[in-house]
């Protein structure tokens, strides 16, 4: 996430830092230059005409598949876990007791219950596949498919094209990249990060309006000063970091004097009972923003459910502290996730956005089948749930199959890249669209042969 000031300063060949040009805080709103956009539709990489949008739902710390929506009751009591079936509102489809809301809503969504990955069963490594399509590896980061779009097609408002709430994940355990940025895009596609728990009672966008000792007539006076520089230097101008910087400070200058920002961020809008409908939690008003941000016209919105796995309760349920129970799970993290998803399904609905909104809960692995002594389950990368709706996809649908023990896929098995061509399908993107990857060579959006989970659809 990039931030106009702080320690690392951009010097221009005149001694000139990006501080001299913008002092407003710390900004992430990041957008594609008309120019940019421009090329990229020339080149035709911009397919599709119907514009659809994307909220993802990340489940950092991974839900049990065993425990959610792939119950396994007829499994001995150390593989089936405590929970009961219930049957949801499409009948031979069943989940779990802990989420009976959701249960009420797979008219409208569909899962894919074989997922996995070959990748090492750590938070990170599935963090970064499960957004991105791939994994770290040659020190490549790959763009989170949010930042694609951005790529791709730019913004459409004031308001960034893609938006992280409430900010990126944070530690998890593996010290590397976790797949919420733009990799070797650049700086000048990463997301928007809220960087704010917007369930505080005194919740601000400090981004959206210049501190108050920063007035129009100064902000006047700095764009002045980069029309001026642009001019003097020419080398400069033709540089990256003269291009990042004229787009950043069009984004930041577009976002801090809009109505359009404020009034989407704005959640006192809402009628009390909307928000507490969705869960006076972080969580839960997240999911109540990413719902007036898809209406502001935002392209792409990341929910992180948490942001990280130590010290508070996620779906990381190892058992013990600084992790959590099967019961912690039960009695604090499915009622706020049942709440708060089953309420931004329905709304999107009732406000006639679900058709061209995608709603996907991913997650980047599942659980061990076998309860360990601790009470907990441990990290599974070989078979988990993910669900998917809205946004072209058929409601009402089970793609795939887990063994009796929801060890591994028994039927129809689907990979990360599979996950991310799904995405793009429901975007309109043609998954043979190039992007400029490192040193020069093209980078495909999903690799060759890769294809969407069409059964979806």
């Amino acid at each position: 996430m990039l931030r106009f000031t702080g320690r690392g300063q951009t010097q221009t060949c005149d001694g000139m830092t990006r501080r001299d040009f913008l002092e407003v805080g710390s900004l992430g709103a990041i957008g594609l230059s008309l120019t940019d956009l421009f090329a990229m539709q020339a080149r035709g990489a911009v397919a599709g005409s119907k514009e659809k949008s994307v909220i993802m739902i990340f489940n950092l710390g991974a839900p049990s598949q065993l425990d959610t929506w792939d119950m396994k009751p007829d499994a001995p009591a150390e593989i089936r876990g405590p929970f009961k079936p219930i049957q949801t509102n499409v009948p031979g489809i069943q989940v779990s007791e802990i989420l009976p809301k959701l249960s009420q809503h797979f008219d409208k969504l569909s899962m894919v219950r074989s997922c996995f990955h070959t990748g090492a069963a750590v938070h990170d490594t599935g963090h970064q596949m499960l957004q991105t399509g791939r994994a770290f590896q040659g020190g490549i980061i790959s763009p989170h498919v949010g930042c694609v779009l951005g790529y791709l097609r730019g913004r459409k408002g004031d308001l960034p094209p893609h938006i992280v709430l409430p900010e990126p994940m944070g530690p998890t355990g593996g010290n590397m990249p976790h797949g919420q940025e733009a990799g070797f895009l650049g700086k000048s596609f990463d997301p928007y990060a809220l960087m704010a728990d917007p369930s505080k009672p005194n919740f601000t966008v400090p981004d959206l309006l210049p501190p108050a000792e920063l007035g129009e007539v100064r902000l006047e006076r700095r764009k002045r000063l980069r029309d001026i520089v642009d001019a003097k230097t020419r080398n400069f101008e033709a540089s990256e970091d003269a291009r990042l910087l004229d787009s950043n400070f069009e984004s930041a200058f577009r976002l801090m004097t809009s109505k359009q920002a404020r009034e989407a961020f704005d959640l006192a809008r809402e009628p009390a009972e909307v928000r507490e409908r969705y869960g006076l939690n972080r969580f839960g008003q997240c999911c109540l923003l990413a719902r007036r941000l898809i209406e502001a016209d935002v392209r792409f919105v990341t929910v992180n459910t948490f942001l990280t796995v130590f010290n508070e309760i996620t779906w990381d349920i190892h058992g013990s502290a600084p992790f959590t129970s099967i019961q912690g799970m039960k009695e604090q993290v499915a009622p706020m996730y049942d709440q708060a998803v089953s309420a931004l399904l329905e709304d999107l609905a009732n406000r006639g956005l679900l058709d061209s909104t995608m709603v996907c809960q991913l997650a980047e692995f599942g659980r061990t089948p076998k309860v360990n002594p601790a009470g907990g389950r441990d990290h599974w990368p070989q078979c988990w749930t993910m669900l998917f709706a809205g946004g072209g996809v058929k409601g009402g649908r089970v793609v795939g199959k887990s063994d009796e023990i929801g060890a591994y896929p028994a039927e129809r098995p689907v990979e990360p890249g599979e996950v991310i061509a799904t995405i793009y399908k429901s975007l309109g993107i043609d998954l043979e669209t190039k992007l400029p990857g490192p040193q020069s060579r093209p980078f495909p959006v999903v690799d060759y042969g890769i294809k969407p989970i069409e059964e979806l659809f």
